[in-house]
């Protein structure tokens, strides 16, 4: 009998959604894509497969869990599998300039933004920024990785020849324009089905790690600890009645990209342009928020897979 297939790197960032299969009566099955076997002559098993592999997975030592998530992936789309974001998510996913490439294509503004290979190269690169401040991110990053910002040419090249340069996995460091917002914080809109399901303000004023999941949170130092209750200061908030304009052009930018599940953040700066920035296919979503508001993101995907599984299933007879 078909059923889901998750295909992942991280157990906690799993069991909210595992919890709500379970809700429903959904069969489902994990696969832990960290290491593995696939015979490329065999047929894959009939379902639904969910792929919600993480860039940041060489941050919990499983280096090369996106390419061979990409390589059962192939296999599956061979073979001709549902699957809910395939190979162009993931590429998306581990990669920054590809999703800033998808995004201006679609009509979606980003920040100015250089690539760089090589130390003197990012020195380099930030000369173009013409002496504003910017931002330095890893190209292929998650949890905030690699992003600091700078005031100064001085203190970039203080960071960059220092003991604390943060090497990016894959080699590129991205040199940003830095966005300054009015107030201290971002919008992240969720997506499940490719359609715009809720958006959720979040309190930049403590760092740049933005990880909405519970086992997220940054502390002064940028470590990860327990997730802090909504009393001690709801860093998330769900946006109730929200809507701007960008959304139909988010959605346009999913469906040409055949994504259906991600979360996509913005900032608007003084002037009220609005720019675009990340756009996570692995999204995860704060419970807290999710009770004050009564809105759940991982029931919603749920439920979405569940009507997947149901059309695989119909077919099958």
């Amino acid at each position: 009998m078909s059923k889901i297939y998750i295909l992942h790197e991280n157990n906690e960032w799993t069991d909210h959604l595992t919890m709500r299969l379970e809700e429903l009566g959904l069969p489902f099955e994990l696969w832990h894509l960290d290491e593995g076997i696939i015979d490329l002559n065999s047929e894959p098993p009939k379902g639904v497969f969910y792929n919600r592999m993480s860039a940041s997975s060489h941050t919990r030592n499983h280096r090369f869990a996106p390419e061979y998530a990409e390589a059962v992936l192939s296999w599956l789309e061979k073979h001709g599998r549902t699957i809910v974001n395939g190979t162009r998510a993931l590429r998306l996913e581990v990669s920054k300039v590809n999703q800033y490439m998808a995004l201006n294509q679609a009509g979606v503004a980003t920040p100015k933004t250089i690539t760089s290979i090589g130390k003197g190269n990012i020195m380099e690169a930030a000369k173009k920024m013409e002496g504003e401040s910017f931002i330095t991110k890893h190209n292929r990053a998650g949890k905030g990785q690699g992003v600091q910002l700078f005031h100064s040419m001085e203190a970039l090249n203080e960071y960059v020849y220092g003991e604390s340069f943060d090497e990016p996995v894959d080699g590129i460091t991205l040199i940003q324009q830095y966005i300054e917002a009015p107030e201290p914080y971002i919008i992240r809109h969720e997506f499940v089905g490719g359609e715009f399901l809720y958006a959720v303000k979040v309190d930049t004023s403590e760092g740049f790690e933005l990880c909405p999941a519970d086992a997220c949170k940054i502390n002064d130092m940028g470590g990860s600890t327990d997730m802090p209750e909504v009393a001690k200061g709801a860093k998330f908030q769900i946006l109730e009645g929200y809507y701007n304009p960008i959304i139909k052009k988010y959605e346009q930018f999913l469906q040409e990209n055949n994504i259906q599940v991600a979360a996509i953040e913005a900032i608007q700066d003084k002037n009220g342009d609005f720019y675009t920035y990340d756009v996570n296919t692995n999204t995860n979503y704060n419970f807290d928020a999710e009770i004050v508001a009564g809105v759940y993101g991982m029931l919603s995907l749920a439920q979405y897979l569940g009507g997947k599984l149901k059309e695989k299933q119909a077919s099958e007879f």
